[in-house]
């Protein structure tokens, strides 16, 4: 049985392609059109798509949607939200006002530097007339509520004119593309627990997913076994931990949906114990259950980050995410007995969070969907529809995106008037330029799925100099809080990482973080985080021989088994898809040396 996913249209519109239970191929419009997060019909990446399995629409027995028509939409969030006024109504919360007071005389004085702060106690500063709003609508129990039900009321209209918009769109797209049949609707919660489930490998887990809104819910908990699932808990919006994460996003001055990490990143440096029984005292916490108050109301996010520095702001809402889904984890594995959790939903790119989860005692297995957003839904609920029954091992890989061919990479390369050369032993030659401090980008086989690089369209150097995560930062025209992810050796797992047994998997898809261990903090500094963590990419030579024999090459000279790998794109650009990106990308970004396929390129154009 051959289906056609398509994820939602509102954000990193996604392609998929299964044939009976097997991904084929998936990949996000962005790539193609060279815009982060493409909304709209996908119809760059599907055309790529028929034409990479030599499908055409005719092929297909299905094409499903994760989500339901837009009317059912608005009757399950219309009820939500008639529900969230009698919540609000009747919840008691803590003397706000004591609690601040309280909260700013255990704010310490800090002097050590911050690289992308202009001061480690740095706040989001605004004038008068906006702090006074913030303390109003944030903060006075009467106006808070009523900012926190006309921004439901506003999501909602956008929600409603949004879900007509997008329908509209699919409809019209697949009537231009030749598709004459219905489109089967699922329930968007359902599509990624079968992501997560479908792709694991267990026989039985734990699904949960947690996202900021699908089909009336922002979370759930679903027993799977032996093949099927089945729905034990649903988290109704808007009691949403992905709005609550994109509040404070948006509250400390990034992107919502696009700089999460960044708090993540940002949370490592604060004091959680400042704020985050503040924000606890906002979130009704049941067994098995949780309702966030006011959660609509951004201006609280706001509030706190005009009066209490960024890093502790971020500090705090780390901490609330990873506490209230712990807890809500924690019941449900107790409830249930099952030993292992596969994760799906936006809220668990947080990869510090998957950590937590997978340290809830009686958890010993875990596994993240590699496209844990809702770019992944695409795959989830073609999967779904498509599955054979019973049992399938793992996804191996994420490389389920176009590979290029050798000519078309010369062809860039001449394009571009760059000398190249074919080298006999290409990954020896990489890794000895790496030793030497050279940066080399990788571009070679098929297109990672989802948000991760994961080798062939990367960014490698060695993690030898903390001082790295700066200047390569700045010649990328990035600016992070999280130092550079490694890639490591799957043998020298253990040599690199505390508790990683039970997480293997997940770490091929850099999902997860670990503590390290103190052979990886003293000789790979430039990828450890402030609190001692990374987030690995395990690397095994039967999945990617190629990017595998780069790191193995390099431990031969160096003894060390790791190095730093970031995605290969320019600043806010997604990850390069075709040659000619990568040639653009290479020269633009004044990288040392590019390895593309079997050819090997030194910068025409120096940075140093």
């Amino acid at each position: 049985m051959k289906v056609l996913g398509i994820s939602p249209l509102d954000k990193d519109a996604t392609v998929s392609i299964v044939e009976d239970g097997e991904i084929l191929y998936a990949a996000g419009e962005e790539r193609f059109t060279r815009n982060k997060q493409q909304d709209g019909f996908p119809r760059q990446a599907l055309e790529k798509a028929l034409d990479y399995t030599g499908l055409s629409m005719s092929d297909f027995d299905t094409v499903c949607y994760p989500f339901l028509t837009w009317e059912n939409e608005r009757k399950l969030y219309t009820q939500n939200l008639e529900d969230e006024k009698a919540f609000i109504k009747s919840f008691q919360p803590a003397d706000l006002s004591e609690q601040i007071r309280e909260a700013q005389t255990r704010v310490p004085d800090r002097n050590e530097r911050i690289h992308g702060l202009s001061h480690p106690n740095a706040i989001m500063e605004k004038n008068f007339a906006y702090n006074s709003f913030y303390n109003m609508a944030g903060a006075q129990r009467l106006t808070s509520n009523s900012a926190a039900l006309k921004g439901s009321k506003r999501w909602a209209e956008g929600a409603t004119a949004s879900f007509r918009h997008y329908e509209e769109e699919l409809e019209q797209g697949l009537t231009e593309m030749g598709w004459t049949g219905p489109v089967k609707r699922m329930e968007h919660h359902l599509s990624h627990a079968a992501n997560s489930y479908l792709c694991s490998g267990f026989e039985n887990a734990l699904c949960v997913t947690l996202d900021g809104y699908g089909s009336g819910l922002a979370g759930s908990v679903s027993e799977a076994r032996n093949g099927k699932i089945h729905r034990r808990h649903s988290i109704p919006y808007p009691n949403s931990l992905g709005t609550l994460y994109e509040h404070v996003t948006s509250s400390l001055g990034f992107k919502p949906s696009r700089h999460e990490g960044k708090i993540v990143g940002l949370a490592s440096y604060g004091d959680p114990s400042i704020l985050g029984n503040i924000l606890l005292s906002r979130i009704q916490q049941d067994p098995g259950d949780f309702r966030v108050y006011e959660a609509n109301n951004v201006y609280f996010s706001r509030y706190l980050a005009s009066k209490f520095p960024k890093i502790d702001v971020a500090a705090a809402y780390q901490y609330a995410l990873e506490k209230v889904a712990t807890d809500y984890v924690r019941y449900w594995v107790e409830k249930t007995g099952l030993d292992t959790l596969v994760l799906s939903g936006g809220v668990v790119a947080n990869v510090k969070l998957n950590q937590r989860l997978f340290e809830i005692e009686g958890v010993n297995h875990i596994f993240v969907y590699p496209n844990m957003g809702d770019g992944g839904c695409a795959s989830g609920a073609a999967l779904y529809h498509a599955w054979p029954g019973g049992i399938r091992e793992s996804i191996q890989s994420a490389y389920m995106g176009p590979d290029y061919s050798e000519s078309r990479m010369e062809n860039a390369l001449k394009a571009e008037g760059l000398e190249y050369r074919r080298p006999d032993n290409l990954a020896a030659e990489v890794a000895a330029l790496i030793h030497s401090g050279e940066v080399v980008a990788r571009f070679d086989g098929r297109m990672e799925y989802g948000p991760r690089a994961l080798g062939n369209r990367s960014i490698l150097y060695h993690a030898s100099e903390p001082e790295v995560n700066q200047w390569l930062n700045s010649r990328l025209g990035r600016t992070e809080f999280m130092p550079f992810a490694p890639v490591t050796l799957y043998e020298a797992r253990e040599t690199c990482y505390h508790n990683i047994q039970g997480a293997e998997h997940a770490a091929e898809f850099m999902t997860i973080t670990f503590d390290c261990t103190e052979f990886m903090k003293e000789h790979c500094p430039a990828a450890v985080h402030i609190d001692g963590t990374a987030r690995p990419q395990l690397i095994r030579r039967e999945v990617n021989p190629g990017y595998y024999d780069i790191v193995k090459e390099y431990e031969k000279i160096s003894g060390v088994p790791s190095l730093i790998n970031t995605s290969f794109n320019m600043h806010e650009e997604p990850i390069v898809n075709s040659p000619e990106d990568a040639v653009r990308a290479f020269v633009q970004g004044a990288l040392d040396y590019l390895a593309i396929g079997p050819f090997l390129v030194k910068q025409p154009n120096p940075a140093h």
